[in-house]
């Protein structure tokens, strides 16, 4: 039987600490996808800890990274998370790239937002090699591009292959180490408005789009406060955020053409299909083409939800994996963000869970982004016992 006190010793907050700190560094932000960086660093910590990943490009120089621990041949278990970060943005008062260690804690873009998962799982699966556990069935590690914009990695992955011989799905995204068995869904749609373009000296001889648009922002926001009105009890609401508005060549012509790009949180049993049957219903009652308008919406992009059952053996061990690493008796949650691990759920019809270091709400896509490199340490060894607790062999 595994030594479960030798192996959590063998993981220390040092070894966590410089991979995590490595992968900082290197740059990756998306858009416009620069993950490669991130995923050569990926590579060679792997290398060093005797695995060989399997690197493959989804787009030109933008790859997916799998590395797996072998087991038997019963079913595994499958740690996911996304190579790419969100641009820094404005208002930071260190360097994003800089991979600053200070105050206990590790500071940069995606430090949180996952970098720090990533090096957690990583370095769990090494010091589980190290000490030649025999597991029941393959762990394997896959690391996504793409996340943070069109999930065409994990899409990817789910097409490469049969990914239902998992006992379940843990995704290393920030929770603060709280486990979380649900997560809100997220729905990109998109509206285009035609009208007619005139010269402004006479717009009367045209059709607003952008008039239209207003419109129909304006119905979004009400649709937001609906949706208020009927929480999920892990996750919330549903919600509506307008996040792009596109319409208009200046300001002597009456713009024929407008779009508005919309953000629409999905509750666990809901899908962007569903989403976008519901929008096109409301831009039918504006009663646009009274106007002289026409709105015709899209999906751009379909990112599921998901509520795992927490009665679920891969919930169970994640609770008391995390509980023996010392991350405290937190109890089951929800997320309001969207992730990969959707994917799963939906697609591979795996039972999923997210746990990780850092805060997803506190820390993800804001300026001077951090994590605590104690929940490094407890992630990392969380994810061994996991491993160990669900394939170890006595």
């Amino acid at each position: 039987m595994a030594d479960r006190s030798g192996i959590i010793r063998s993981i220390g907050i040092e070894e966590v600490t410089a991979l995590a700190a490595g992968l900082v560094v290197a740059p990756g932000h998306n858009p416009p996808g620069e993950e490669a960086a991130t995923v050569e660093v990926l590579a060679q910590a792997c290398r060093l800890r005797g695995m060989d990943p399997i690197v493959e490009d989804v787009r030109p120089g933008r790859p997916n990274l799998r590395a797996v621990l072998p087991g038997g041949d019963g079913p595994g278990l499958l740690l996911l998370g996304h190579s790419d970060v969100v641009p820094p943005g404005e208002g930071w008062t260190i360097d994003p790239y800089g991979g600053l260690v200070r105050d206990g804690r590790l500071h940069g873009r995606g430090a949180a937002d996952m970098k720090g998962g990533l090096a957690a799982c990583l370095i769990a699966l090494g010091a589980l090699r190290r000490a030649g556990v025999r597991l029941s069935g393959p762990v394997e590690l896959a690391i996504t591009m793409d996340e943070e914009d069109q999930a065409l990695g994990v899409r990817h992955y789910l097409y490469g292959g049969d990914r239902s011989n998992f006992l379940g799905c843990v995704v290393a995204e920030p929770t603060d180490l709280q486990p979380i068995i649900a997560a809100r869904g997220d729905a990109y749609l998109k509206v285009t408005i035609i009208g007619r373009a005139a010269h402004a000296g006479n717009p009367a001889d045209g059709r607003n789009a952008i008039h239209g648009a207003i419109r129909v922002v304006e119905d979004l926001r009400d649709w937001h406060a609906e949706l208020a009105n009927a929480a999920h009890p892990l996750v919330g609401p549903g919600t509506v955020s307008v996040g792009r508005i596109d319409g208009g060549t200046g300001p002597s012509i009456v713009p024929g053409e407008c779009t508005v790009i919309a953000d629409r949180r999905l509750l666990p049993n809901e899908s962007g299909p569903e989403a976008l049957d519901q929008l096109r219903v409301r831009l039918a009652r504006l009663g646009l083409e009274r106007e002289g308008l026409t709105a015709s919406a899209e999906l751009t992009l379909d990112m599921p939800g998901f509520e795992t059952d927490k009665q679920t053996q891969l919930v169970a061990a994640l609770v008391d994996a995390a509980a023996d690493a010392g991350a405290g008796p937190l109890p089951l949650g929800g997320w309001t963000a969207a992730c990969d691990g959707g994917f799963l759920a939906r697609d591979a019809k795996l039972p999923v869970a997210v746990y990780g270091p850092g805060s997803v709400s506190e820390q993800a896509h804001r300026a001077d982004e951090s994590v605590p490199l104690e929940q490094l340490l407890i992630a990392a060894r969380t994810y061994a016992l996991i491993i160990l607790d669900l394939l170890g062999e006595p």
